[in-house]
């Protein structure tokens, strides 16, 4: 079991990342409230790692700290939640707005997440709420969105829209929806995951 990776930041190609260590490169998913930690390209970062081993596939799958991925492991211990959906519900709420829903019985806003239904999410709420009795929820700090690149303005606006549509996309959002979203919040000077936070705060 791979438990977490050090090493340099190569790529953002929402939601994926490539994380190159000692030469070796590493492709791994990440839920969207990881992708808006993380550093710029060509930056140190540690991602801690949980390994799934599919008779077709082995994907890697990291987060900015462990809290979120011990979150991860609790969610896809749910009958019928797997790896997608349980990186759907994270980037759509964080540990904490999770912990919070849960509490709160908030089913609308869990079934604003690609996937969830009304069964899925009363099942989610009566799950969750026995999970989340060891949980501590924390003040929920701000995030920084990180600056894009000034050459090349254009190009670099265009990439950012196109790689936040395709995150949507990737979240379960149907294409229509997520170009929408993003139209509604662009702006040239946002880099995608600027575009991705705001549109998924356009939708909830």
């Amino acid at each position: 079991m791979i438990g977490y990776l050090r090493g340099t930041l190569l790529e953002k190609q929402p939601p994926h990342v490539l994380l190159d260590v000692n030469g070796v490169g590493y492709e791994l998913e990440v839920p969207m409230t990881t992708l808006f930690q993380l550093p710029a390209v060509n930056e140190p970062l540690v991602l801690h790692t949980h390994l799934v081993v599919r008779e077709d596939a082995q994907l890697l799958y990291g987060f900015y700290s462990k809290r979120d991925r011990a979150l991860f492991r609790e969610l896809i211990r749910l009958n019928g939640v797997g790896p997608k959906l349980a990186l759907a519900l994270m980037s759509g709420l964080s540990v904490d707005e999770l912990i919070q829903c849960v509490n709160a019985e908030d089913t609308s806003r869990l079934m604003k997440v690609p996937g969830v239904g009304k069964k899925t999410a009363d099942r989610l709420l009566v799950e969750l709420k026995d999970r989340f009795k060891n949980w501590e929820s924390t003040p929920l700090a701000g995030q920084t969105a990180m600056e894009p690149a000034k050459d090349n303005a254009v190009i670099q606006a265009q990439n950012a829209e196109h790689d936040a549509v395709s995150a949507l996309i990737g979240l379960g959002f149907k294409p229509a929806e997520a170009s929408r979203a993003v139209s509604a919040v662009f702006a040239e000077d946002l880099s995608s995951e600027d575009l991705i936070r705001r549109a998924l705060k356009g939708m909830a």
